[in-house]
């Protein structure tokens, strides 16, 4: 899956964010809309809402399962997606139904090329 979101596993639980290439790419971050606790997800499945002054940005499941916190600190100060997008602007957390789905995402060198190629090809 190529997305801007980062998971960081702990057992089976784990918390998601944006990266800090797609935090400075969408702005200043005004609003974050997490996904409600308890809600199953699939993985690739949008289920959170990061607004910043450009626009509104779907936020992806990285892995299938079920919600079980959500950052309240980013939804009364949503600048800490910016100023904090790998600490205290996580996202929310997911209990993954199914941890190795996490093999099916990028590592931090994959990701690297992945922003090269879509500066060449002119995407977000």
């Amino acid at each position: 899956m190529k997305s801007h979101e980062w998971l960081r596993l702990d057992g089976d639980v784990g918390a998601v964010g944006i990266s800090e290439h797609a935090q400075k790419e969408i702005t200043d971050v005004v609003f974050v809309e997490p996904p409600k606790l308890g809600r199953k997800v699939k993985q690739g499945e949008p289920c959170c809402v990061v607004e910043s002054v450009k626009a509104a940005f779907d936020i992806y499941a990285p892995v299938s399962g079920e919600v079980v916190a959500a950052n309240a600190d980013v939804v009364k100060d949503p600048q800490l997606v910016n100023h904090e997008p790998y600490g205290k602007g996580w996202l929310f957390k997911i209990k993954a139904a199914s941890p190795a789905e996490a093999s099916n995402l990028m590592n931090n060198e994959d990701y690297e090329k992945f922003l090269l190629s879509e500066a060449a090809h002119g995407s977000r």
